[in-house]
């Protein structure tokens, strides 16, 4: 049975956990890898380079959405074709468990899990996005009903 007390806690922590990773990854891909490293590596793949440039904006706006409770089921599952590629593309030939060499697919297969969890839980209470929803409610409402 879900604990409904502690529930909204849950959505909050693993929201702000997954908005945080997202934001840490564009971080590495921003200032130490640099987008042009970001770019070539991807092109190394055998992928577009915009794909970086695609992939490192979708992670900050993505992370800062997570963090803020914006649009939450959306952005989960929007971001999870990130992580579907990093193990296509990256993590999958090396084994599974992330301490192989260059990772295995552990890591982000659970990052992928987490979002979808995340996406069935929705924004939670403390949440931007529930503030903005109650509110709309509130001026939607008949008058009577307030």
């Amino acid at each position: 049975m879900t604990d409904m007390r502690t529930a909204p806690y849950a959505a909050l922590l693993l929201r702000l956990t997954l908005g945080g990773l997202f934001l840490a990854h564009a971080a590495l891909k921003l200032f130490v890898f640099t987008p042009a490293g970001t770019a070539q590596f991807f092109a190394s793949l055998g992928l577009p380079a915009f794909f970086a440039y695609a992939t490192m904006a979708a992670e900050v706006i993505g992370g800062f959405a997570l963090i803020a409770g914006i649009q939450t089921r959306v952005v989960a599952i929007a971001l999870t074709p990130i992580l579907l590629g990093a193990i296509a593309m990256v993590h999958g030939h090396a084994g599974f468990f992330f301490t192989d060499a260059n990772g295995g697919w552990e890591y982000p297969a659970f990052w992928i899990v987490a979002l979808i969890v995340q996406a069935l839980l929705g924004d939670g209470r403390y949440a931007l996005g529930s503030v903005l929803s109650r509110a709309s409610n509130v001026r939607l409402a008949p008058a009577a009903l307030r």
